[in-house]
């Protein structure tokens, strides 16, 4: 699939929009790739396609992610765009989404056929700043990971001079609970966030 010919989303402005919950944390930009066998996340995909819309993704707090509705979920989510898709060995659909825009759940409810959908109010993308001297080791270690990560990343553009681009990144790749790359997601500022992430990387690993 090509890039979406609907404008993006505004900062401020409200939407209706599809909802997956996940026991996963989308970051702006970042990959997502998911394995869709429930009918409700079927229908989904097919309206997302036809409509070339996205749809939304929060962290699961109570509940699961198959079955029934999860109990409660993050206030805050990203929206996540199908950039392909295609049949898994098992006969499943398997799709390859990219971060959008992040949002805020303003109500959420269930349709008939299970699926979730939110009321969202979209957030301020964050501003772009030039990587700070003193994180440019972590633009290094980025340049030269994400190469060895493999076809999951090949899709993601790089920014690797990008402030809010670079904690992204670290982010979704670090080892941490799903808590604190909930609480990263919800920050607004880019270099707060490298401070955060920053002590957690050794500096010879660049």
């Amino acid at each position: 699939m090509g890039d979406t010919n609907q404008p993006a989303p505004r900062a401020g402005q409200t939407a209706e929009i599809a909802l997956f919950p996940l026991n996963a944390v989308l970051y702006p930009g970042g990959p997502l790739p998911l394995r869709i066998f429930e009918p409700r996340y079927v229908d989904m995909v097919r309206n997302c396609t036809r409509e070339d819309a996205s749809f939304g993704v929060v962290l699961i707090l109570a509940g699961s992610e198959a079955g029934g509705a999860a109990q409660r979920t993050a206030p805050v989510g990203t929206s996540a765009r199908i950039v392909d898709f295609y049949a898994l060995p098992d006969g499943l659909l398997g799709i390859y989404c990219l971060g959008g825009r992040k949002f805020r759940l303003l109500r959420r409810w269930s349709e008939d056929n299970g699926l979730n959908r939110a009321e969202v109010l979209w957030l301020p993308d964050e501003p772009q700043l030039e990587l700070p001297a003193q994180y440019q080791h972590l633009g290094r270690l980025m340049r030269k990971i994400l190469p060895e990560l493999g076809e999951l990343y090949e899709p993601v553009e790089k920014r690797v001079e990008d402030a809010a681009w670079v904690g992204y990144r670290l982010a979704e790749i670090l080892p941490v609970s799903l808590s604190d790359k909930q609480e990263w997601l919800e920050l607004d500022d880019p270099i707060e966030r490298l401070a955060i992430l920053s002590p957690m990387i050794r500096r010879d690993v660049e």
